[in-house]
């Protein structure tokens, strides 16, 4: 099976950024950037600034159709990179918490965005109300918060991106591909 070629373009953006890994132990040494397997060889430690200019570089490299599981606890900034993912994709409207309404619609040029938050689902058989199959079908680019909500029914194929709290560091986020 030939490798996903948008793994490489995440390794791709990841090097242009030029942002530096997390911290690793002494004896081992830090991934290259330049790997196409950057981003899944350890996490990246990212300012605001940097997960945002991340998350616009990886919205112009990005091409539909491509479902994106985005990973965190509360306050991890998975709205703050879902709506940089946007703006870099070409979604000039604010990109707000689909929280409450569950799915966001976006347009960008000729593509459209679906941005959902599952946080409020009790399970997989919530998604039947959301239209979950149309828009996981639909040939668009689909952000998923709270993607363990899905289950079984998350794409086999999705990305998987998580972002986790720095100990002791509120001012940074660890950015990992599962």
């Amino acid at each position: 099976m030939s490798p996903d070629p948008f793994v490489g373009d995440v390794g791709r953006v990841v090097a242009e950024l030029s942002v530096a890994p997390a911290p690793a132990p002494a004896a081992a040494p830090a991934p290259a950037a330049s790997s196409s397997a950057a981003a899944s060889a350890g996490p990246l430690c990212l300012s605001l600034a940097e997960l945002v200019s991340w998350g616009e570089a990886f919205g112009r490299s990005v091409r539909a159709p491509r479902v994106v599981a985005l990973h965190g606890e509360l306050g991890a900034g998975k709205t703050t990179l879902v709506q940089a993912i946007a703006r870099g994709y070409g979604v000039t409207v604010p990109v707000t918490s689909p929280t409450f309404a569950l799915v966001h619609e976006y347009a960008a040029g000729g593509a459209l965005i679906y941005h959902l938050d599952l946080y409020r689902l009790r399970d997989a058989r919530d998604l039947l109300h959301i239209g979950w199959s149309d828009i996981v079908e639909s040939g668009a680019l689909v952000l998923i918060e709270w993607p363990d909500r899905a289950g079984a029914a998350l794409p086999e194929g999705a990305m998987h991106l998580s972002l986790a709290h720095v100990p002791n560091d509120q001012e940074h986020r660890l950015l990992t591909q599962r």
